[in-house]
């Protein structure tokens, strides 16, 4: 195991320190220009879109509702990266680590909007429901299905088995310090728990991550800002160590600036997953009336994940201060910052949040891997084979120890983000094309249909065909007698 740390070591430099950076920040800032800082612009619109009636049922339609995707790309991005990356990331980089987290949400929002959009695209229908994401939009719309394929295993093994051993070392050790309970007991039980849910399908994920995450997050951050008012003498002083922190010249001088530089974007891209190409598998399944919707929801994702999730657990661990020289394991530091600022129960309550948090995001990671599984070739025989070994590696996490699991999960997200980028980039002008379309119908006051037609040129789209759906031409006939 020592000899494997090395090579994981070895590779994660040479891959981060160059190439991911470059990546994630460049094309981030590209698509901000090019998209005239839609994040930014287009927030009221996100929650109009969000909380819309349309948006939050899929009843008698194919696929989830908008509200449904939004929860489980959300259960796969709130988890682990929130609790354990964060404090992972100030344990290593110290204060500043956090800016650079919130610069690769601020940047990533962008990247987010254009690979979700590129999934309703080119997304297909499938029985009862829809599929799609970056593998189906590498073959229809790069038409490259052998990159689509390679994609496909790299999210599978990425999403379905190394971040699923991820989850569980992280629910494992906080369990280990609340409640001392052994490692292969913790692992058990999460497996059991994790089969009867898997083998239910996605319609019971949806209804599982819909309840579970959004009343966890609120929990989460009104605790949150219970510590933050109790100590809002602190606040100026903590955001100072914040930026002193990300361009400070003992950081420079110490020769620790860029290795705070490359922890938080790890840490950063681990959480909110903006352009690593996993949000576009929930974002598909959606049934939405424009692509651009979605596009707009997952990037409201990336902001709750990052910017409110994130921020509020490097609160908690900057006011509590005992982050530096510890020997704590990632979500123990969390549990321990939250004892001191609100007693021991507090410790038992990070437990809970995070095996509710990470078990989820165990749920959507196994439907990113099922959904690239079936774009290679269907088989109900590969399915079965997959979930066991999602099982076997959820076993594996809660036993395995902290440093492996994350090298394993840092190198392969990697990969996975890098051929990601390059598949939205080739393919981000069908992107803008259709923002331009969605941004034309609501100045006339419209709420945004889509068809075909309204990209002449693109290829590769098979549904969104004017006769697909017959609620969608009532939509057309309601707004011209309006």
């Amino acid at each position: 195991m020592g000899s494997l740390q090395e090579v994981l070591t070895f590779l994660n430099d040479a891959m981060w320190g160059y190439i991911l950076v470059a990546a994630l920040l460049g094309l981030g800032l590209w698509f901000s220009i090019k998209l005239n800082f839609v994040q930014f612009r287009y927030i009221p619109e996100m929650i109009r879109v969000l909380f819309d009636k349309r948006s939050m049922t899929a009843e008698g339609k194919k696929g989830t509702s908008a509200f449904q995707a939004f929860t489980i790309s959300t259960a796969s991005r709130v988890g682990t990266g929130n609790l354990a990356g964060v404090a992972a990331a100030i344990t290593v980089g110290g204060p500043g680590a956090i800016f650079w987290m919130w610069l690769v949400a601020i940047l990533g929002g962008a990247s987010a909007f254009i690979e979700s959009t590129l999934a309703q695209i080119y997304k297909i229908p499938d029985k009862n429901q829809y599929r799609g994401g970056p593998a189906y939009y590498m073959e229809k719309g790069l038409n490259n299905r052998k990159l689509g394929i390679v994609f496909a295993v790299t999210i599978t093994f990425t999403y379905g088995l190394v971040f699923s051993s991820v989850q569980s070392n992280t629910i494992r050790l906080a369990f280990e310090r609340s409640f001392d309970i052994q490692k292969w007991v913790m692992g058990a039980i999460l497996t059991f728990i994790v089969a009867a849910i898997i083998f239910g399908g996605l319609k019971r994920i949806a209804q599982v991550t819909q309840y579970i995450i959004p009343v966890m997050a609120i929990f989460y951050i009104i605790l949150a800002a219970y510590v933050l008012f109790a100590n809002i003498g602190q606040v100026p002083t903590m955001i100072g160590q914040i930026f002193q922190g990300a361009f400070g010249f003992r950081e420079i001088a110490g020769g620790t600036f860029g290795g705070m530089i490359l922890i938080g974007i790890k840490r950063g891209l681990f959480s909110n997953e903006a352009g690593m190409g996993s949000a576009p598998n929930a974002a598909a399944t959606s049934e939405v009336t424009h692509p651009v919707k979605q596009g707009l929801i997952q990037t409201l994702g990336v902001f709750t994940d990052t910017l409110l999730i994130c921020s509020a657990t490097a609160v908690i661990i900057l006011f509590a201060g005992e982050y530096a020289g510890t020997d704590l394991d990632g979500i123990q530091l969390t549990q321990s910052a939250f004892e001191s600022q609100l007693g021991t129960w507090a410790s038992i309550f990070i437990a809970v949040a995070i095996f509710l948090f990470a078990f989820s995001s165990i749920i959507g990671n196994y439907y990113y891997g099922e959904t690239n599984i079936e774009f290679i070739k269907r088989s109900s025989g590969n399915i079965f084979v997959y979930r066991i070994a999602v099982l076997a590696m959820v076993m594996f996490g809660a036993v395995a120890e902290f440093g492996l699991v994350w090298s394993l999960a840092d190198l392969t997200m990697g990969i996975m983000a890098l051929i990601n980028l390059y598949a939205i980039f080739r393919l981000s002008s069908v992107a803008y094309a259709a923002l331009k379309d969605y941004r034309a119908q609501r100045k006339e006051g419209k709420d945004p249909v889509f068809y075909q037609d309204h990209l002449p040129g693109v290829k590769g789209i098979e549904y969104w065909r004017r006769d697909q759906d017959i609620s969608y031409e009532k939509e057309d006939r309601k707004q011209a007698n309006r």
